[in-house]
Formats: C-alpha cells, structure tokens, sequence
C-alpha cells in the first residue's frame, strides 16, 4: 500500500531510495539544485557505475550543478521542457511528490508525496515507472559540460545582462529591481519582507548566506563591480 509522507518523510526517504539503489536510478524534477547529502548519494552510485538517468527542465541549472554533472561522467542527463513532474523511482521503489530536487523546497516548503514500493503495489509501481520511461523518450539527452554552459552564458550576455536569482540562484536577466525569477518572486510575496535574508548575489551567482535581500540584492564587495558593468547609479 502506498504510504503518504511530508516534508521531512520525503527528505528521508529520498535519501534512502537514492542509497538503495542496486541497478536503475531515474530522477525527474524541473528545478536541480542539490545539497551535498544526496551529491555524494549519486556520486557513490556513479562510482558504482549504476545506470543514473536525470531528466530536469531546460536552463534551470546553477552553475554550481553543471560543474557537478560535468564531472559526473555516468549520469545521463535529459531535458524536458514542459516538465512540471517530480518523481524519483529505483528498481524497488519510488516516490511521486511536490518536492523539486532542490534545496529550498526541502528546506523551506511544505511538501507532501507518496512513497511507493514493487513489492506492496506492482501495478502502481509498474504504472509509475512506465510513465518515467515515457517522459525519458520525449526528452532530448544531453551531455552536460562546463565549455557548453559558458557559451550558452555568453550567448545570453550578448543578447541581455545575465543575472542571477537572489532566492534559487538560476539565471535570470538581471534587474536590479527585480533579482528574482517569478516563481521565486511568487513565493516572496507571500510574506513581502524586502529585507528577508536571501541565497544568492543577483551580480555574480555565488552564495551571500543571508547578506543580500530584494532590497540589497548584490553583495557589498561585488556593488562597485556591478555598478561599472550595468552602468548603476
């Protein structure tokens, strides 16, 4: 019987299902920004040489996370566009959830899913995983490389100002008056603290721990370097 989870239950036993597996790991979520816990989970398997598959949704990746996956060479990546899905599932298990692989939704959200098993539910096992594969076959593989995000990066800088969402960390034209991508934004409003501690410089991308917010959106060291680059006041 397929057994229902919250916040932390899902967190556990992602771990746990990720840890188990013992052949076949497929990982479907829109937003990857992973914590170092399941990191190290993955790159164990992939030491392991076990067959790893992520499908994500196209240019959602913080740089952080294409560094990682480059150096990844076992895990196949694919991009689905349209992808809204969260599911992770191994050769026993598997999980269907709100959850994005994504450090502030495991924090941060309140979050609800299923947690399922071959053992207790084949048929819903079997639906889920045949849904999984369909999702694989639309989706466009691709080898994830730092080369190939640095030119897309300089693709995006010649056309607009490359940013950097001060709450997610993904890339975002940069505003300084809106250094937020709209989910994130949507989230924010919620509670409309232009003060609240943020994750990110909307300058450089790299982690503030807390010292920047809708109000001071770039790190005081980066202010006069992005001041002379956009031309700020």
């Amino acid at each position: 019987m397929a057994k229902f989870l919250n916040t932390t239950g899902i967190s556990y036993l992602l771990e746990e299902l990720i840890k188990n597996t013992s052949d076949r790991l497929i990982l479907v979520s829109p937003y990857l920004q992973l914590n170092n816990r399941i990191k190290e989970l993955i790159t164990n398997l992939n030491l392991q040489k076990k067959d790893i598959r992520i499908i994500y949704r196209e240019n959602k990746l913080h740089p952080d996370e294409n560094n990682w996956l480059a150096g990844q060479m076992g895990v196949r990546t694919s991009l689905c566009n349209n992808l809204h899905a969260k599911c992770y599932i191994n050769e026993r298990e598997a999980i269907i959830t709100s959850m994005n692989l994504y450090n502030f939704s495991q924090q941060n959200n309140n979050e609800m899913g299923v947690y399922i098993t071959k053992v207790a539910d084949e048929e819903l096992y079997n639906d889920t995983l045949k849904e999984v594969q369909r999702l694989l076959a639309i989706s466009e593989e691709i080898r994830v490389t730092v080369q190939k995000v640095a030119a897309k990066a300089a693709v995006n800088t010649a056309k607009q100002p490359t940013g950097y969402c001060i709450r997610t960390g993904v890339p975002i034209p940069f505003n300084i008056e809106k250094p937020m991508s709209l989910e994130a934004y949507r989230k924010w409003e919620e509670y409309g603290n232009e003060d609240y501690p943020e994750k990110y410089c909307h300058f450089s991308g790299e982690q503030s721990n807390g010292e920047t917010s809708l109000k001071q959106p770039v790190l005081s060291k980066n202010w006069k370097k992005a001041k002379e680059t956009f031309k700020l006041r």
